[in-house]
């Protein structure tokens, strides 16, 4: 019997699977490579809601336990993933301007607002009022990350492809029962996927679907995150990585001529020199409405958890929300309320 089986292998799935590891149990994931939101997200990790001058939730918690997680994982898979960068806010007026040195006076943004204005030119971009500087940022080369990730799983024995077949999920009372699988544990960590799951599908998990970019861009200068509407993230040779879209009624994977006008569009706002589209991606987030993880246990089956909706933070929330869940199975940590499943339940059954 081992101790878990994780459904699932992108930013959830490997956050618990790394968790588990780490503490000496004994694992098996699965995944059917169905769910591409974690391999073609842009990564960036940003303290700050940029839109609302407003703080992420738990910000400098979830940086500390992500700077630690993915530190160790590159030493493991021997490859750099974590690339520190700083995260420029274009100003389009002298009010974006004010909000923004007020927002920095606030107590909860003040270690990830730099009070200074930034002047620097940068070719391709027109500036007339500079940017602010959000500080503890950089991006996750997603994509990177998962296949090294799945290489290392798959060397040792811990990974399996195939869909998951929730009928022949048994439920026994010192585990589950899955072929020929025994474990006392099993996480679904399944993305939009959940949708398809008997044992969650209840949950409010809203897919948020987001288009992104590679451009080529030779005459633009940019050594630095610029984030305004879109994000413009630097992958060097004149490449750029610029995204995202936010349509909350489409559920494909399937990029459109929608999507990809948006982006031009928004591209134009920030940048003044001629581009070319390389690459157009797109992927299913998974959002929850109230803005928080899906993390717990069935409530009638102990053996069952859930690891979800970690939308457009992934990297930030995943080690976090990981090391939530495992210590709640494993030592009965009580889960925070916020992202506690139960809060979902009638509220005489919480």
């Amino acid at each position: 019997m081992i101790d878990y089986l994780i459904i699932g292998s992108g930013l959830a799935g490997i956050s618990f699977a790394e968790i588990a590891l780490r503490n000496d149990k004994s694992i098996l994931v699965l995944d059917n490579n169905s769910q591409n939101s974690s391999k073609i997200a842009g990564g960036l990790y940003n303290p700050v809601i940029l839109k609302r001058f407003s703080e992420v939730w738990k910000a400098q918690e979830q940086l500390f336990l992500m700077n630690e997680f993915y530190t160790i994982l590159e030493e493991k898979l021997n490859c750099k993933v974590d690339f520190k960068s700083p995260i420029l806010r274009k100003f389009f007026s002298v009010e974006e301007q004010n909000n923004w040195f007020a927002a920095s006076d606030k107590v909860a943004l003040a270690p990830f607002l730099s009070t200074e204005l930034i002047s620097k030119k940068y070719i391709g971009i027109d500036s007339p009022y500079g940017y602010g500087e959000v500080l503890q940022t950089g991006y996750v080369d997603t994509a990177l990350l998962l296949n090294k990730y799945r290489e290392y799983l798959k060397h040792n024995n811990l990974f399996q492809e195939e869909s998951f077949n929730y009928d022949a999920l048994i439920i026994n009372s010192d585990g589950i029962q899955y072929k020929n699988i025994h474990a006392k544990h099993i996480i679904f960590a399944e993305g939009f996927g959940m949708h398809a799951n008997p044992y969650f599908n209840q949950l409010p998990l809203d897919g948020t679907k987001g288009e992104l970019f590679i451009i080529k861009a030779p005459e633009l200068d940019l050594d630095v995150i610029v984030n305004t509407s879109v994000f413009i993230l630097p992958l060097g040779n004149d490449l750029f990585k610029v995204g995202a879209t936010y349509n909350w009624k489409d559920k494909t994977d399937l990029p459109t001529e929608e999507g990809k006008t948006e982006l031009v569009d928004r591209i134009k706002e920030i940048i003044t020199c001629d581009f070319e589209i390389v690459e157009h991606f797109a992927g299913v987030r998974p959002t929850v409405k109230d803005r928080r993880p899906l993390v717990g246990t069935h409530r009638n089956y102990e053996s069952i958890h859930i690891l979800n909706g970690l939308g457009t933070r992934g990297v930030m929330l995943g080690p976090a929300m990981a090391k939530a869940l495992f210590e709640n199975i494993e030592h009965q940590v009580p889960l925070n309320k916020e992202i506690d499943i139960k809060r979902f339940l009638p509220k005489g059954q919480q």
